[in-house]
């Protein structure tokens, strides 16, 4: 998946980006960050859900997944920030795209929570 031109495709690499993210935290010993990636994951599959008829709007451009590159085998501390950061970007990009406004006041939500995750 690369090219994110739907709703659902945004959705769906958001929900995807969430669980890659609970993984890595389990894997990096962080279990409270994989914890709230889980959150995340929940709270974006119920705006899927609570939003499924939005799903057929218009086609959205410019977001692809290629420029949102994460590096899991790095569980350092600099690799979790620059994790996070990646998540961040793809927020900011994706939340003005979507025509949903409470799905794109998740999306901007999660994006927040990213950035502190980050320390930016």
């Amino acid at each position: 998946m690369s090219e994110l031109n739907s709703f659902g495709e945004v959705l769906s690499y958001a929900i995807s980006l969430e669980h890659t993210l609970q993984t890595y935290y389990t894997n990096a010993g962080n279990l409270a960050r994989a914890k709230e990636a889980e959150r995340r994951k929940i709270k974006l599959e119920r705006t899927r859900r609570e939003n499924v008829l939005e799903i057929t709007l218009e086609p959205i451009e410019g977001l692809n997944a290629n420029d949102f590159p994460l590096n899991l085998e790095d569980i350092s501390d600099e690799g979790q920030r620059m994790i996070e950061e990646a998540a961040a970007r793809f927020y900011a990009a994706a939340a003005p795209k979507i025509n949903v406004l409470q799905a794109q006041r998740d999306l901007e939500r999660v994006g927040k929570q990213h950035e502190a995750l980050a320390g930016t």
